[in-house]
């Protein structure tokens, strides 16, 4: 049999734009993804020369039109959570522990049990939210995790929690002259090391099933993503927010909003890429593409 005279790419061997920022950029092999590695001292010499502001959002954009999605891994962030960011660059390079949902049960949980999980699971800030879902692995699915994903203790345990989804509170929006419901997806993370393959669906799902929404919104940082995830589940891209000021203490690598700190003496202001805005729509109007 002869070979194909027009075989695919091989992304190994893909090789990523040169010249188009200062600091250094990762393939991850295997895939069209970039680890932009921002080091602090670098990034305080292109403040001299460049407007920070945009920086990260153009470079976004210039390699999203060559076909690559780039991560942005500030060095303050990967320092300040390394599990963190070492479990979701696994899960880009396809290495992490698979479970699919339909082993998981979805209910409610209450504050302590989210922020907690956030806390340890999430890259932001585990902020408050309305309403807390959680899918939950029962002990006989165990068998689906490698021997020493939990510790002695944890396998003793008649079930565990595997991925997490916080949402708001309704908020009523005008569309099309009728009042809408509208809810924010507001943190949705999975246990580290591992993907709960169709576990965001799962959870939306539930959620919608409980409170019926006119739509869900949700935001897609650029710094890790490019919404691709929530396109796949039914969300529409609506728009763009900007980069987002920090002010960043390179001793202790804190962040601080702008709004909630007044001294910045010694900290370094600091832009991520901005955020993409998505909406699910489940209920349409009559001007919807749809419905018209």
């Amino acid at each position: 049999m002869s070979s194909n005279p027009n075989p695919p790419p091989d992304p190994n061997r893909l090789k990523p734009p040169t010249g188009l920022t200062p600091f250094v950029l990762d393939p991850i092999p295997g895939t069209r993804t970039l680890l932009h590695r921002v080091d602090l001292p670098t990034y305080e010499r292109l403040r001299l020369t460049t407007d920070p502001e945009p920086f990260f959002r153009d470079l976004s954009e210039r390699l999203r039109a060559e076909g690559w999605l780039v991560v942005h891994l500030w060095a303050d962030v990967e320092q300040s959570k390394p599990a963190v960011v070492a479990s979701r660059i696994r899960a880009l390079a396809g290495d992490s522990v698979r479970i699919p949902a339909r082993l998981t049960q979805v209910r409610r949980i209450d504050r302590p049990t989210a922020l907690a999980f956030l806390e340890q699971n999430h890259l932001q800030v585990a902020t408050a939210s309305k309403y807390k879902y959680g899918l939950w692995l029962p002990q006989r699915y165990f068998r689906v995790l490698p021997p020493d994903y939990l510790t002695p203790e944890q396998a003793r345990q008649p079930e565990c929690l595997v991925a997490v989804a916080t949402f708001s509170h309704p908020r009523t929006i005008p569309r099309d002259g009728q009042p809408y419901r509208s809810y924010e997806l507001v943190r949705f993370a999975n246990r580290l090391g591992c993907t709960v393959v169709g576990g965001l669906d799962k959870l939306l799902k539930a959620f919608v099933t409980a409170h019926a929404p006119d739509d869900i919104m949700t935001y897609a940082d650029r710094d890790w993503s490019d919404g691709r995830s929530y396109e796949r589940l039914g969300f529409e891209r609506l728009g763009e927010t900007g980069p987002q000021l920090f002010w960043l203490d390179p001793i202790t690598l804190e962040r601080h909003y702008p709004h909630r700190i007044d001294d910045t003496t010694g900290l370094i202001p600091v832009w991520n890429a901005g955020s993409i805005k998505f909406v699910k729509k489940l209920r349409f109007t009559s001007s919807d593409p749809l419905t018209s």
